[in-house]
């Protein structure tokens, strides 16, 4: 084989498990983790360790996702997914996820044991949704449980290992809880061809939207109020919260009552979910 084939190759494959390692969410839980690190006060060495830490256990919980679900995404036609097409073979994949989750153990320990307890429970408990809670009743757990420990994470992770604010883990529930409604309504016609039967799944797309935002804002109030006072960016967030929901609303309300669930909604969900963390972020030094 030829130079100029051998780099083909490499490059085919490093652009197929990047696909496959679901790069959006990834990036976006590295990135919310990493900023969230540094508005806590975390030192230069302990916002690079979390940024780590976190980036390679999302990364084993994307790759481990395709490489679980390659059989079910393979019958349902999934023309996105390299492994369901064969263009990357399932043990690629395998290993991949298994070689990042082994150095997510020694990066996470990089915050104290305390802090990689955490971590190290939130990315199982993801790995568990992998598996197969995802198509039971039982799929919220792992979102509620791993969003409340990443943030825990990081504040176990300061000097004097403080413990986390109780309104930090009750906002980082509501959160994850929130996402998994969001995060399932774009593949619910397939994930239910697929025999995939979450909580969203069970009470369908309409039900899912409304909790998805109610949970959302749910998680915008108790950021704006849990530190104590309410300042001006809290006022914002809420103020952009409040606009979201009604956006949604009135495009649902114009669309009357059609199965599916309008891709402006989904958007405006987003808004909501971006205002959450920069209420997060903002109140970076009051998480302990």
């Amino acid at each position: 084989m030829s130079n100029a084939m051998s780099h083909a190759v490499v490059r085919d494959l490093a652009g197929d498990l990047a696909r496959t390692s679901h790069p959006e969410p990834s990036a976006a839980v590295t990135l919310i983790a990493t900023v969230l690190a540094a508005s806590s006060g975390r030192s230069v060495a302990g916002v690079v360790a979390v940024a780590l830490a976190v980036g390679t256990g999302q990364l084993s919980v994307g790759w481990s996702n395709d490489y679980f679900d390659r059989v079910r995404d393979a019958s349902s036609g999934r023309d996105d997914k390299p492994v369901a097409l064969g263009a990357l073979p399932a043990r690629t994949v395998g290993l991949a996820a298994v070689v990042t989750l082994v150095a997510c153990v020694p990066l996470s320990l990089l915050s104290g044991w305390r802090a990689a307890t955490a971590h190290l429970i939130a990315v199982a408990l993801a790995w568990l949704y992998n598996m197969g809670v995802k198509g039971t009743a039982a799929s919220l757990i792992p979102f509620a449980i791993a969003y409340a420990l990443l943030p825990a994470f990081i504040v176990l992770g300061l000097p004097g290992h403080p413990m986390p604010a109780w309104w930090l883990l009750l906002a980082g529930a509501l959160l994850g809880c929130g996402g998994h409604f969001a995060n399932v309504l774009p593949d619910l016609d397939d994930d239910l061809r697929a025999g995939v039967r979450g909580v969203p799944h069970r009470v369908g797309a309409r039900w899912s939207l409304w909790l998805a935002v109610t949970l959302l804002a749910a998680a915008s109030v108790v950021i704006a109020f849990g530190p104590g006072s309410v300042g001006p960016t809290a006022i914002a967030g809420l103020a952009v919260t409040g606009v979201a929901v009604v956006a949604v609303l009135v495009n649902e309300s114009n669309r009357g009552n059609p199965p599916p669930v309008g891709r402006g909604a989904f958007r405006v969900i987003l808004v909501v979910a971006l205002a959450d963390v920069g209420l997060l972020v903002a109140a970076g030094p009051n998480l302990v």
